[in-house]
């Protein structure tokens, strides 16, 4: 009876297990394939949403503009304790114009997002130790810190 019970427990932990590795999907699923079917100057706010559904992110400075994200990972081997690894990281950027029609369509792939070069220079601090606000901060700090003054400096 004993033996049973442990077969039936441990046929329970294999029958759980899968060989398959697990992809983790967010935003629009095969958005490669969906953005060739928009056109520039033909297709409409209407034909967008009716294709990939509402944008990711909506920017609404100087131009309308939608981006559409698309990101699938999955688990690395074991040997890299279990760090993810990024299959597809797709965005699509789609500039709409003051009439609704779609004005630009800029698609990035993992390949091109890559190429992104940086500014390599910093901004450095405003402020001098020397000032008035400077000053009276420090003061103030050092009465909380020291409320009686006995502390030793």
């Amino acid at each position: 009876m004993r033996k049973l019970f442990i077969y039936i427990i441990i046929s329970l932990f294999i029958s759980a297990c899968t060989l398959k590795k697990v992809e983790k999907h967010h935003g629009v699923q095969f958005l490669n394939k969906k953005q060739e079917k928009l056109t520039v100057n033909k297709s409409n706010k209407n034909d967008i949403l009716k294709l990939l559904g509402s944008p990711s992110t909506k920017s609404t400075f100087d131009i309308d503009l939608w981006i559409y994200i698309e990101r699938k990972t999955d688990n690395s081997s074991l040997t890299k304790f279990g760090s993810q690894r990024i299959i597809v990281n797709n965005v699509l950027l789609l500039e709409i114009n003051n009439k609704g029609l779609l004005k630009k369509k800029e698609f990035l792939d993992l390949t091109n997002m890559q190429k992104l070069e940086f500014a390599e220079r910093t901004t450095e601090n405003q402020y001098k130790k020397n000032t008035f606000l400077y000053e009276f901060l420090s003061s103030m700090r050092q009465k909380i810190n020291d409320p009686l003054g006995k502390r030793k400096r």
